[in-house]
Parts: C-alpha cells; sequence; structure tokens
C-alpha cells in the first residue's frame, strides 16, 4: 500500500486497534514523530515507546477523522483522539500532518494539539497531570 490516504487511514486504524506492533511497521525507520508543542521523537524505536506510554493505559482508543486532505505524499487531518481512562474519555482534538515516502512509509507524523486542554482532562480522569 502506498496511496497517502489509506496509508495514514491503515495506521489510525492500528492505533485504534492498540496494535503497536501494526503502527509502528507503517513508520520509516528515520520517522519523525512530532507532537506539538513537544520536542520531535525521531526514529521508529522511539516513536514505538511513545505510542506504548500514549496508548498503554488506554482501555479503548478511538481517533475518528473529522476531515482529511491529502496532497501529493502529504495528508492532513483533523481528528478527535478519543482515550478511555478509568472509565472516561478524554477527548483531545488533533490537526495532524503527515508525510508518506513513495515505499508507503510514514517519515514525517505531527501533530498539533492544546496541551492544557490534555493536560486538564488526564488530571480529572486519572488524578495525574
Amino acid at each position: 500500500m502506498t496511496d497517502p490516504g489509506e496509508v495514514v487511514a491503515a495506521f489510525i486504524a492500528a492505533v485504534e486497534r492498540k496494535d503497536i506492533e501494526a503502527a509502528a511497521a507503517m513508520l520509516a525507520d528515520d520517522v519523525s514523530y512530532e507532537n506539538v508543542p513537544i520536542a520531535p521523537i525521531v526514529g521508529r524505536d522511539a516513536a514505538r515507546a511513545t505510542l506504548e506510554a500514549f496508548l498503554g493505559p488506554a482501555e479503548e482508543v478511538d481517533w475518528p477523522v473529522r476531515r482529511q486532505v491529502v496532497s501529493g505524499r502529504h495528508v492532513f487531518n483533523e481528528r478527535l483522539d478519543r482515550f478511555r481512562l478509568d472509565g472516561g474519555w478524554l477527548e483531545l482534538p488533533v490537526a495532524g500532518v503527515f508525510e508518506v515516502d513513495d515505499t508507503g512509509s510514514i517519515t514525517l507524523w505531527r501533530d498539533y494539539f492544546d496541551m492544557a486542554t490534555y493536560t486538564r482532562q488526564l488530571e480529572a480522569l486519572t488524578g495525574n497531570g
């Protein structure tokens, strides 16, 4: 699979299944994973570890894509990243930017979100900020 829109859709589906290995397999060895405003994470292994940290505590993951535009090898989407934690939902509006190379590997994954929204909800659900 090399169509950028299909690659990103398959990646999100793997994340929603919490299939970290399948998601990581879609990332380039030197992927840049950027959760703006946090410093970039470079490399598949580092991105896999970050996915494990984010997805591990979640009882369920749901990332509905509200809008998506594909332009060449670039995919832009607007999502609501949802994580069920301690019986409640953390819901984080996200704008995502992906770059997919000619082999179908994600070389850039950049998500823009509001850290205060994330922290406030995480604290309310788990008591940890």
